[in-house]
């Protein structure tokens, strides 16, 4: 095997997700942030579509003051935990830079909304392997309020569109031990 492939091989073996309270707090240059974004912007994408679309935040406790008032609006208040909110409050306090990664819908109606889902999908894993490739840490999180009904309203999105996560970028002392649960050729059926 060449080289090249090596390198990716290694690249994704070696991404971990890392949470946010995991992170040391140094921010990244926004030349890094840019540069993932272009990974993204390569993702593949049926009929040319590019359904993806990114708002970052410069300042994380800026978006992390925002997420925890659309928790607090999307429950009652029975429901409401002032723990959770509190948590969603401070979650970036260690974080570089905040994702919100979402998926636009095209102008093709005969796309499939899931093939949109796919493209975004490979767009943030472009991101993460990107991430990783600097020495970077990264949480892919659809946590809290984010896939609420009213995150969606906070981002004045359209029917057809949905948030597909937030992704916290920064950088970490240690990393998790990679693992999988289900042997490989449990996976895999050979057709001859």
């Amino acid at each position: 095997m060449d080289n090249t492939f090596l390198t990716v091989a290694e690249n994704i073996k070696t991404r971990r997700t890392v949470k946010p309270a995991m992170m040391n707090g140094h921010k990244a240059p926004n030349g890094h942030i840019a540069a993932l974004l272009e990974l993204a912007d390569w993702a593949p994408t049926h009929g040319f579509t590019e359904p993806w679309r990114f708002i970052v935040y410069e300042n994380p406790d800026q978006f992390c003051a925002e997420h925890a008032e659309v928790y607090k609006q999307s429950v009652s208040a029975e429901e409401f935990n002032e723990a959770a909110y509190n948590n969603l409050k401070t979650l970036g306090n260690k974080v570089s830079h905040v994702i919100i990664t979402i998926m636009q819908r095209g102008d093709l109606p005969k796309i499939p909304p899931f093939e949109e889902v796919a493209a975004v999908s490979s767009a943030i894993q472009n991101i993460l392997l990107g991430a990783t490739a600097l020495n970077m840490a990264s949480f892919w999180s659809t946590g809290g309020a984010i896939l609420k009904p009213t995150f969606k309203e906070f981002l004045n999105l359209r029917d057809e569109d949905n948030v597909m996560g937030v992704l916290y970028l920064g950088y970490a002392d240690q990393y998790p031990e990679g693992k999988r649960t289900i042997p490989l050729e449990n996976k895999i059926k050979w057709v001859k």
